[in-house]
């Protein structure tokens, strides 16, 4: 700022957004909050991002009601613990799954953060998605540009402005009532909710609650509450520090080539920055982008848009705010890929390929060979008079995937009889457990024990049967003498 005492330069009268630089642009001197009204921009980066927001919003409200192999293209049955992708079907006996997909997406989204800085809050946020494409519309056309917004906000409450709240929230309740509606249908499936929908919310009690409360606090969050989200509750606003360095690519603005601005020293002396403050104007968190990179900034383009605006205005190269590295603008060596985003995509990559191959090997058979609890055998007496050994065993199968098995069993004792409810076994549940028993002739134990092999076979064609499980059993009866 200019010296009041030197008369050399012109003096300058403090503009309102040039705030300390301890306060945040959504409160005042005493921590009210202070509503943001963003002025609206066009150009080159606003241009990409409307395609893209309008690409997720199609992509997210039409992948419930894609069907593959008869079945959602996504679909997240938490109470019933199955998950279908692409068709295929996976059931929640293997927390591992969960944990690898979880723990893969973590570290991509720190290896894009580490190269593209906090591209995710600007470009794939729903929050930002939502609130720059459709609440911002409704609020635009309802209530006008950003001036009369503010107008409106700062005038008392008289016809006018309670017609124009009413209907605006109207609209918001209608979207998130699709947002939510949407979202559900990834839970309990599209048609199930479509069916529930038209009938009375008594007979689905709990999925009414359910969309009620989601429903409320989009509501809540994308109409009222926005941009503090993003500076109060946001986790990932607080960590993105620590993914980030000197060589990450972040919306900047280019000190050298801006600085001194124009109304602050001789005018032989000013940079390219004119002070106009539209890249405040524009900013959906109101920060100056001038004053460097902050924890507000939400990476959305705007400025970037609006100063290229000026720039070319005033006949002078767009760029002043641009992505751009620390080091670059430094004028230093930039390294996007360098080691900290590299052990990022490396454990990302590592946690995928173990995802994957968990996933495989989850749909092949597992069998547990469990000993029944209780007495180690019984003796039983045929109807002819003859004693025989019984062995009370207990199969467990688990697997993921839709195959349907149909399993026979072989142990390499002829004499030895395998007794079960029913064979072959159809197994077409995820998880299923079959009593069975061993009967056999205590003559062919030495010590009261033997050693067979049991085996479980795959298919109903005995020719084509396939073997899935073999184990080594331990039979055991009276010791004879």
């Amino acid at each position: 700022m200019t010296d009041h005492n030197d008369t050399s330069t012109p003096q300058k009268t403090k503009n309102r957004f040039e705030l300390h630089s301890e306060r945040l642009a959504t409160t005042d001197e005493h921590g009210n909050r202070i509503y943001i009204f963003p002025e609206d921009v066009t150009g080159l980066w606003k241009t990409y991002r409307t395609y893209f927001y309008w690409f997720l919003i199609v992509l997210y409200m039409i992948v419930p009601w894609i069907y593959v192999k008869g079945k959602p293209l996504l679909f997240l049955d938490i109470m019933n613990r199955e998950f279908t992708f692409i068709g295929n079907t996976f059931h929640g006996m293997e927390p591992i799954i969960i944990f690898l997909a979880l723990v893969s997406g973590l570290f991509f989204l720190a290896f894009m953060t580490s190269v593209f800085g906090r591209v995710w809050c600007g470009w794939a946020c729903p929050q930002t998605v939502y609130i720059q494409t459709i609440f911002l519309g409704i609020e635009k056309f309802i209530e006008g540009s950003a001036r009369k917004r503010k107008e409106l906000e700062d005038a008392p409450w008289n016809i006018e402005k309670i017609f124009k709240r009413t209907i605006k929230w109207i609209l918001f309740t209608i979207v998130s009532l699709h947002i939510t509606h949407t979202a559900i249908g990834y839970f309990i499936g599209p048609r199930e909710l479509l069916s529930m929908s038209l009938g009375s919310p008594f007979e689905n009690w709990g999925v009414f609650t359910a969309v009620m409360i989601v429903t409320a606090i989009i509501l809540f969050d994308f109409g009222w509450f926005r941009e503090q989200f993003c500076i109060i509750m946001c986790p990932y606003g607080r960590i993105q520090s620590v993914m980030m360095d000197e060589n990450s690519m972040v919306i900047a603005y280019d000190k050298k080539r801006g600085e001194p601005r124009r109304g602050t020293t001789p005018k032989e002396n000013e940079g390219d920055c004119i002070n106009c403050y539209n890249c405040v104007k524009v900013c959906p968190t109101g920060i100056d982008i001038r004053r460097g990179n902050q924890l507000e900034c939400i990476a959305c383009t705007n400025c970037i848009d609006a100063c290229d605006d000026i720039m070319e205005k005033v006949g002078k190269p767009k760029g002043l705010i641009r992505y751009s590295t620390e080091n670059a603008l430094n004028g230093k060596p930039q390294n996007l890929l360098h080691a900290r985003p590299i052990i990022y995509i490396i454990a990302s990559l590592f946690f995928l390929v173990a995802f994957i191959v968990v996933i495989f090997n989850s749909q092949n058979l597992k069998v547990q060979f469990i000993r029944n609890i209780g007495a180690p055998y019984n003796v039983v007496k045929e109807a002819s008079g003859e004693s025989k050994v019984l062995n009370m065993y207990n199969l467990k199968f688990i697997h993921q995937g839709d195959k349907v098995y149909h399993l026979s069993y072989k142990t390499s004792d002829p004499t030895v009889q395998f007794i079960t409810p029913r064979i072959p076994t159809k197994i077409d549940k995820p998880e299923m457990k079959v009593p069975f028993f061993l009967k056999f002739d205590s003559a062919i134990l030495v010590n009261g024990s033997k050693v067979i092999t049991f085996e479980v076979y795959d298919g109903e064609d005995e020719a084509t049967r396939e073997l899935v499980y073999s184990q080594e059993v331990t039979l055991v009866g009276p010791i004879t003498k």
